[in-house]
């Protein structure tokens, strides 16, 4: 089986988009596909991390919470439009995620992912408790979309596709890091960081600057959720959706482009699809996790690949190594 190629995602985009504009008819439909991308993005960033690196952050939803309020401060109290307050909250999420994740970063799998959590929590927290800047619990409503070009405001189809886009070039810019010598740095350290040291890498600072990265994938994905949904509160942005975006990611198969894809497809439509019959949804949910979990250690993407690998012998993790993106 080939690896993937600019020509496949090349064919995903035309996918996206597609279903984007065929989603346009069904009010329902596009918001769900709307939110399945922005969810989309911050997997991808995640797996960035937990796919590459090998550490599950689990302070990402917080990241991308500074990012929205950060949005939402500038636009509403210092008059910026979203196109100049978006690159600039985006920056301020990335900069706070590093420097609050700069002493989990020196540590490793599950004291990383333990620390994130604390931070997360905290993080939480502060939205609650600081309303001058989040309101509180109450949340924050009626949040403008974005200003097109001429004044107009940029809703509706015109929205969903520059979320499409955005999501698209997140798609993109992690299959070439991936494909550089920073992602090979990043494969090394999470197969044996003591080894990448010995070879001459910074462990430290290719960690930071992964970090770095993948908290510009949770930055923008918080502005644009803020613009999109109109409303923010602490609760979009709490640690169970910090647990979400990693699940579609190990869900559908860390370390490679079409897992994250394939987790968040299966797994973000199902809270809006099914959100009527809320115990089934779930009970679905939860089943889906456990199977795959249970019979797919390596997510759906890895057990086709080891499927379709042809060297059956060998280890699904060695096989799904040749598939990297």
């Amino acid at each position: 089986m080939k690896k993937l190629s600019p020509l496949h995602l090349t064919g995903v985009a035309v996918a996206c988009l597609g279903l984007t504009v065929l989603a346009d008819g069904n009010r329902f439909l596009a918001f769900v596909l709307a939110m399945t991308f922005i969810n989309l993005l911050w997997a991808t960033g995640m797996n960035l991390m937990y796919g590459y690196v090998g550490l599950m952050p689990l302070m990402f939803a917080g990241i991308a919470g500074i990012s929205a309020y950060a949005l939402v401060h500038f636009t509403r109290e210092w008059g910026w439009s979203f196109w100049a307050a978006m690159p600039a909250a985006t920056l301020l999420g990335a900069l706070s995620g590093v420097t609050l994740g700069l002493p989990a970063l020196r540590l490793k799998g599950f004291y990383f992912t333990l620390c994130s959590l604390v931070i997360q929590s905290a993080l939480t927290l502060a939205f609650i408790f600081f309303p001058r800047f989040t309101n509180g619990d109450t949340g924050i409503n009626q949040i403008a979309p974005p200003e097109w070009f001429g004044g107009s405001q940029l809703t509706g189809l015109g929205l969903e596709l520059a979320i499409a886009l955005v999501t698209l070039a997140g798609l993109g810019l992690t299959l070439l890091i991936t494909r550089s010598d920073l992602g090979r740095r990043f494969v090394a350290l999470r197969e044996d960081d003591i080894l990448a040291e010995g070879l001459g890498i910074n462990v430290v600072r290719s960690k930071i600057i992964a970090f770095f990265i993948v908290s510009l994938y949770a930055g923008v994905g918080g502005c644009f959720y803020a613009v999109y949904v109109g409303f923010l509160s602490p609760r979009a942005f709490d640690v169970l959706v910090s647990m979400n975006i990693w699940l579609f990611v190990a869900f559908g198969g860390r370390g490679t482009l079409m897992g994250p894809i394939i987790g968040t497809v299966v797994l973000a439509p199902i809270p809006f699809l099914l959100q009527d019959i809320q115990a089934f949804r779930d009970v679905l949910s939860g089943s889906l996790i456990i199977a795959v979990t249970l019979l797919m250690p390596a997510g759906v993407y890895g057990a086709y690949i080891a499927r379709h690998s042809g060297r059956n012998n060998r280890p699904v993790e060695a096989r799904m190594q040749e598939q990297r993106v």
